[in-house]
């Protein structure tokens, strides 16, 4: 199950999801969503009601519904990654039923329209990156860098199609690949640029400045073209061809900072200067 996390909001209230890419579902936290019908000030407070109710539902019957519910990791309000009772759309209104609330019609059409809203961005990818361009606006970026922004996952997307004609496996393959090419012009894997900049589960293009951006996309924009040229087969040739990619970025970010008389790369991140704006996330990409 390759899992997209999300913090979603009805009506002002967070409720934690999870994208299953293979059954193609959103899960709902459960707990949060009987915080928002209980009105529930605490995560304490909806962990004890989900257990009461859950042992009632057990009683009366349900025990099919609540084994087909999941356990999937979401963060906590500490910041940590927790197990959490998930249930997918179907599974989440016949809990939703079992719960008295003025708000349990309203929350389950809003979660009827997040699943559509999903399925319709699968059937035209146009519809996502329009709303990925609304989340940034939103957040403060400039201009200049969403138009940088969106063109990156055009180049990005452009290198995954060339990774998967070779024969690369998506995951941890994709992963790998990406962390030579970050290296290479970097100097640092993905991870490493993540902690230098202070990061944790944020992705790293969002936090990225212009110019590292640009830097990125030449050296994503480059391995393409050369693995087009060279045909390699299978991750290991794969991997020579990411190599050679990051360094013609690398030789870019060489003759700019030799002018500059300073490394490009920053430890700015997104939060340092722009203003807050709630808790819209963007997915995750593959391999950052």
């Amino acid at each position: 199950m390759t899992q997209k996390h999300k913090i979603q909001l009805f009506e002002d209230q967070k409720i934690r999801t999870v994208w299953d890419d293979e059954l193609e579902e959103w899960y709902f936290s459960i707990v949060d969503v009987c915080g928002v019908l209980t009105e529930q000030n605490t995560s304490r407070g909806a962990s004890t009601y989900w257990a009461v109710l859950k042992s009632r539902m057990l009683e009366e019957g349900a025990g099919e519904l609540l084994t087909k519910c999941k356990q999937l990791k979401m963060r906590a309000a500490d910041g940590k990654m927790r197990s959490t009772d998930a249930a997918d759309t179907a599974q989440m209104f016949r809990i939703i039923q079992s719960i008295p609330s003025k708000k349990a019609e309203p929350l389950k059409q809003w979660m009827a329209l997040v699943a559509k809203e999903r399925l319709d961005q699968m059937s035209d990818p146009e519809l996502s990156i329009n709303q990925a361009i609304r989340d940034w606006q939103r957040k403060g970026y400039s201009e200049s860098w969403i138009n940088n922004r969106v063109k990156s996952i055009e180049v990005r997307k452009g290198l995954t199609d060339e990774w998967e004609r070779a024969g690369v496996q998506q995951g941890q393959e994709y992963a790998s690949l990406t962390d030579i090419i970050t290296r290479e012009w970097s100097g640092k894997t993905t991870r490493q640029y993540k902690q230098f900049k202070g990061l944790k589960k944020e992705s790293l293009r969002d936090n990225m400045t212009n110019t590292e951006l640009i830097l990125n996309m030449l050296a994503e924009s480059a391995a393409t073209d050369l693995s087009k040229e060279k045909n390699p087969q299978g991750y290991s040739q794969s991997a020579k061809i990411a190599k050679k990619g990051g360094s013609v970025a690398k030789a870019a970010r060489d003759k700019l900072e030799s002018q500059l008389g300073h490394s490009v790369i920053s430890p700015t991140k997104a939060a340092d200067y722009l203003l807050p704006a709630g808790d819209v996330q963007a997915l995750p990409e593959d391999g950052q």
